[in-house]
C-alpha cells in the first residue's frame, strides 16, 4: 500500500499544472484523454518497479525542468544527402528545415495531422504504444501519447530516395520537449530515418512504426555532445510479412538516457534488428537500453546487439527480452550485451531474458563484461602505436559488431568517425 501511495503521490505531483492539448480532431483528443487516464491508473515509474530498479526515474518526475547548459553540436550526418527537418526546443523550425516534400513520401507535422477528421494516423496513434504495455508498464511512453504536441508524420509509399533527418536543437537552458513521430511504411516501400542533435534539457520522444508486408524501415540515431541531457525515448514497431526493421543508436555523453524499443513481429518471415553503442565517461553518465521483442509469427528473425564502453564511474544498463509466442515456430532470436570497463569504477548492469512457448526455435542470449585485452594492447604497443591510440583502436574493434548492424555503409562510416573523434577528445 505504501508503494502504491508513493507512486500515486509522485504521479499527481508531476501532472499537477499540466494539461493535455485540447485542439485537434475528436479522435486525437480521445487518444490523449485515454492515455492520461491510463497514466493516472498506472502511475509514473518508481525506483522499486521491476524495470526501473537499475535506473532512477527521478530525473523525469520533477515538475520543474532541470537546467542544462546549452551545448554546441555539429549537424549530424554531414556529407549525406538528406531531407532535413529541424525541431528547436521541441517545436518545428520551418526556417531551418527543408521543404517537406519528397518523392515516395507523404510528410507533415504531427500537430497538423491530428487536426484532420480523416487521416491514417487515426488508426495508429497510441495503438502500438498501448499494445506495448503488455507484460511491462511503460508509463513515460503513455505520458508522451497524452502530452506530445509536435513531431513528424511520415508515410512511405515507395522507395524513398534519401533519408529524412530529424535534427534537434536547443536555445533554452530549461527547454523541455515532448515529441511524437508516426511512421507508416506501405507494402514494398522503404524509408530511412535519421535522428541527431541536443534536443532539450529533458526530452521525451515517442515513435510508432507500422511496417506493412515487404516494407523496410531503417533508423539510425546519434545522441551526443549534450553532456547534461536527460532523455527518455520510445520506439514501438509492428512488422508485417517479409518486412524489415533495423535500428541503431550511438550514444555519447548525456547525464541520463533511457532508450526503449518494443518490437512485435506479426507477419511471417519478418526481420527485426536493434543495436546500439554507448560510450560514457564520468559518474554523471547513466545509459539504459531496454528492449522487448515479441515473436508472434512463423520463421522470423530478431537480433539485439548492444555494446557499452564505460570509465570513471559511468554506468551502463541493458534489459533485453525475447518473447516467443506459441505459434511462432521457426523463430531465430539472438541477443548479446557486452561492456568494456576501462577502469574499476565503471558499472554495467544487465538483465537478459528469454520467454519461449514454441518448441521449434533457435534462441540465444549472452552478456559479458571485461577489461581491455592486455595481450592485444601489448601487441599494438610493440608495433610502435602509443598506448592511448592503441586503446582507442581496441575500443573501436569492440563496438564493431554493433556498427555492423547498420545496413548503409556510408552511415556506418559517419558514426565510426564520430566515435573516433570522441575517443580522441577524451584521451
Amino acid at each position: 500500500m505504501a508503494l502504491a501511495q508513493a507512486k500515486s503521490d509522485a504521479t499527481e505531483a508531476r501532472l499537477s499544472g499540466l494539461t493535455i492539448p485540447e485542439g485537434g480532431a475528436a479522435w486525437a483528443r480521445e487518444a490523449r484523454h485515454d492515455a492520461l487516464n491510463r497514466l493516472q491508473g498506472m502511475g509514473l515509474p518508481y525506483r522499486r518497479d521491476e524495470y526501473w530498479r537499475f535506473t532512477n526515474p527521478a530525473e523525469f518526475l520533477t515538475q520543474e525542468t532541470p537546467r542544462a547548459e546549452i551545448a554546441l553540436d555539429a549537424p549530424g550526418f554531414e556529407g549525406t544527402e538528406v531531407l532535413r527537418v529541424v525541431f528547436t526546443d521541441g517545436v518545428f523550425d520551418a526556417e531551418a528545415s527543408d521543404a517537406l516534400e519528397q518523392d515516395g513520401l507523404e510528410i507533415e507535422r504531427f500537430s497538423e495531422a491530428v487536426t484532420k477528421d480523416i487521416h491514417w494516423v487515426k488508426g495508429l496513434l497510441g495503438v502500438l504504444e498501448t499494445a506495448g504495455q503488455n507484460r511491462v508498464d511503460r508509463p513515460l511512453a503513455i505520458f508522451n501519447t497524452a502530452f506530445a504536441e509536435d513531431g513528424l508524420v511520415l508515410r512511405a509509399t515507395g522507395k524513398v530516395g534519401k533519408p529524412v533527418h530529424v535534427e534537434y536543437r536547443r536555445s533554452n537552458e530549461t527547454a523541455e520537449a515532448v515529441l511524437r513521430h508516426m511512421v507508416r511504411v506501405e507494402d514494398g516501400a522503404e524509408l530511412t530515418l535519421l535522428e541527431s542533435g541536443v534536443g532539450a534539457s529533458r526530452l521525451n520522444t515517442g515513435m510508432e512504426v507500422d511496417i506493412a508486408d515487404n516494407g523496410a524501415f531503417h533508423h539510425v540515431r546519434m545522441q551526443g555532445r549534450d553532456h547534461e541531457r536527460r532523455a527518455a525515448t520510445h520506439v514501438f514497431a509492428r512488422l508485417g510479412q517479409e518486412s524489415t526493421f533495423k535500428s541503431f543508436t550511438l550514444s555519447l555523453n548525456g547525464m541520463m538516457t533511457r532508450n526503449e524499443v518494443i518490437i512485435t513481429l506479426k507477419g511471417d518471415d519478418a526481420v527485426a534488428h536493434v543495436a546500439g553503442a554507448a560510450l560514457g565517461d564520468g559518474r554523471d553518465f547513466h545509459h539504459d537500453d531496454t528492449v522487448f521483442v515479441t515473436h508472434d509469427a512463423v520463421n522470423c528473425e530478431s537480433r539485439q546487439v548492444f555494446k557499452k564502453v564505460l570509465r570513471n564511474g559511468a554506468t551502463g544498463v541493458f534489459q533485453g527480452k525475447i518473447l516467443v509466442e506459441p505459434d511462432a515456430q521457426k523463430t531465430d532470436g539472438y541477443q548479446i550485451s557486452q561492456s568494456l570497463l576501462l577502469d574499476e569504477d565503471a558499472n554495467f548492469l544487465a538483465k537478459p531474458e528469454l520467454e519461449i512457448y514454441a518448441d521449434d526455435v533457435q534462441c540465444s542470449h549472452g552478456s559479458t563484461s571485461g577489461a581491455i585485452d592486455e595481450t592485444a594492447l601489448f601487441y599494438l604497443k610493440s608495433r610502435g602505436i602509443p598506448e592511448d591510440k592503441a586503446q582507442d583502436l581496441l575500443v573501436l574493434a569492440f563496438v564493431a559488431e554493433a556498427l555492423a548492424e547498420i545496413e548503409d555503409e556510408e552511415l556506418a562510416e559517419t558514426l565510426r568517425e564520430q566515435l573516433a573523434g570522441w575517443l580522441e577528445r577524451r584521451r
